[in-house]
């Protein structure tokens, strides 16, 4: 039996939404988790559980937060680049990695806006 039909998930491009949030927001917390000084990436954790968890219920509003996200995300990974760049050869790919599949992810929830509504 594969995770997609555990889940009863009929969009397999919705799945990869959920489980990239999912992952994201993980990462997150582990993140603030080794420096309590890092709250700011603590509420793009917060916000991308929430995503997940929308996507997983199927709501309509999660592709507003989906935006949001997607604005702190970039704002945030740009910033994080533009900075430490040349420095820290993974923190470049994995900030680098998560920019592009938050677009990614978001476009697809946009162009798929109609399957959350139901």
């Amino acid at each position: 039996m594969s995770f997609k039909s555990m889940l009863k998930v009929e969009n397999a491009g919705i799945l990869a939404s959920f489980v990239f949030y999912a992952v994201a927001g993980i990462m997150c917390f582990i993140a603030l988790a080794m420096d309590f000084r890092l709250i700011h990436i603590g509420i793009i954790g917060v916000f991308s559980l929430t995503t997940a968890y929308g996507l997983f219920k199927k709501r309509a509003w999660t592709i507003w937060l989906a935006i949001m996200l997607l604005l702190i995300a970039t704002t945030f990974s740009t910033f994080t680049l533009y900075y430490n760049l040349g420095k820290d050869l993974i923190l470049d790919l994995s900030m680098t990695a998560y920019l592009i599949l938050t677009w990614v992810f978001t476009a697809y929830m946009a162009m798929k806006r109609k399957n959350l509504e139901t």
